[in-house]
């Protein structure tokens, strides 16, 4: 009896976990796996939330390639956007990163305020103050104004626009800080003071202990920015709306206009799997070639 007493208590202490946890399964069944699944099937038909879905196989994946000139254009601004956007977040974060490992007072401060920008996120009030900052007769220009220099309109110009776009990317650089910090933490003071009696500068210190050494983090904060690039959405939808003559118009403009201003839910649902196919494609790509740039102490990784 009391052999069954202790099989059956395991068994029901499993049903109570389950129970505790069923609101979480339920919700990622229904606002997770259900809308992906449901994607799929969209993609490969003519729907727009009204009619019922009409199969037409890969009639939208076609479409994109050959007769939307929207989605050549959105492809390459998105490109141009992610790889200008995330490289200088990637440098700017870790030069903050290795001035706030800096011992000097109050350093816990420093690190707070540095991070307060990434806790807004991509807000509405973030792009509103964008905007006030950059449109034509805005802050910056006044100030330039006001040493006799004359600013562009650097979200009403095509020159500019996108770059102006991507300083918003830029400027929330604080949780790719924070790793890059913990990382900079972990590098034994060892090897710099041994490259210090051979000889090295902090340039070489730079180059040869430091980058190796964050190497790893690198990689990781290299592969969430450039996913992250690519499903941009809010500044170039709130400051420019993906103006001016489609300058700003990234693919996530693309998928947000076909899905809920031109309800061709279809196609939208056929443009997010070509996206996700591309991320998909960029993240394999990155992974393949981390192993000859990307240093770790137990031995994997670049030889």
């Amino acid at each position: 009896m009391s052999r069954l007493g202790t099989m059956a208590k395991p068994r029901r202490f499993q049903y109570v976990g389950l129970v505790y946890i069923a609101p979480w399964i339920l919700g990622f069944l229904g606002f997770q796996i259900y809308p992906l699944l449901a994607s799929v099937y969209y993609s490969f038909t003519n729907y727009n939330l009204i009619k019922l879905p009409k199969f037409v196989g890969f009639a939208n994946y076609v479409f994109a390639f050959t007769k939307d000139a929207n989605f050549a254009q959105s492809a390459l601004v998105t490109i141009l956007y992610t790889f200008t956007a995330v490289p200088l977040k990637l440098a700017f974060a870790l030069a903050i990163a290795l001035i706030l490992n800096m011992r000097v007072k109050a350093i816990g401060i420093f690190r707070t305020v540095y991070y307060l920008p990434s806790i807004m996120g991509a807000s509405v009030a973030v792009a509103v103050l964008w905007r006030f900052l950059f449109m034509k007769d805005g802050f910056l220009n006044q100030l330039l104004a006001a040493v006799n220099i004359q600013g562009p309109d650097w979200i009403g110009d095509t020159g500019f626009a996108l770059f102006t776009i991507s300083l918003v990317t830029v400027w929330q650089f604080g949780s790719s800080m924070v790793l890059f910090l913990a990382g900079l933490k972990q590098i034994p003071g060892e090897l710099y003071e041994a490259s210090c009696i051979d000889g090295a500068g902090k340039l070489r210190n730079f180059l040869h202990i430091t980058i190796p050494m964050l190497s790893p983090i690198l990689f990781f904060n290299l592969v969430m920015q450039i996913i992250n690039g690519f499903q941009d959405f809010t500044a170039p939808l709130l400051i420019t709306g993906g103006g001016p003559a489609h300058a700003t118009y990234l693919y996530g403009l693309l998928l947000y206009d076909n899905a809920f201003k031109f309800f061709k839910m279809g196609y939208a649902s056929a443009l997010s799997w070509l996206l996700f196919l591309v991320i998909i494609a960029v993240t394999a790509l990155l992974f393949k070639s981390s192993s000859l740039w990307t240093h770790y102490e137990d031995g994997g990784g670049k030889r």
